[in-house]
């Protein structure tokens, strides 16, 4: 059996990584920490955020309400307060159907 090299998953983001992954500045970052809830990632002896992917899904759904669809924080609040499942769902479907399209325009430009 061919050895076969596994990708390794950091386990922790800095508030760097986070914030160019959504193109934003950390400091909204810090905000939406302080703003929303749901959102409390660990923070080592200095002080600094670790960010796990269950954090950065989080942050992906505030993200989506707040940026994407308009919303206000306090309709945010609002929102993940009282359907936050459904909510992931849909922007799981969302993310989905975008990789799905990205396949079918690399598939047509090959044609």
């Amino acid at each position: 059996m061919p050895y076969k090299e596994r990708d390794i998953e950091k386990v922790y983001y800095t508030i760097g990584e986070v914030a160019e992954e959504f193109n934003v500045a950390t400091s909204l970052i810090r905000f939406w920490e302080s703003e929303f809830d749901i959102l409390k990632p660990k923070k080592n002896k200095k002080g600094n955020r670790q960010f796990t992917r269950d954090d950065i899904k989080k942050l992906r759904l505030i993200y989506h309400l707040v940026k994407e669809r308009g919303f206000t924080l306090q309709g945010a609040k609002a929102m993940l307060k009282n359907n936050a499942e459904e909510l992931q769902d849909n922007l799981d479907m969302i993310e989905s159907l975008k990789k799905v399209r990205n396949f079918l325009v690399q598939l047509k430009e090959q044609l």
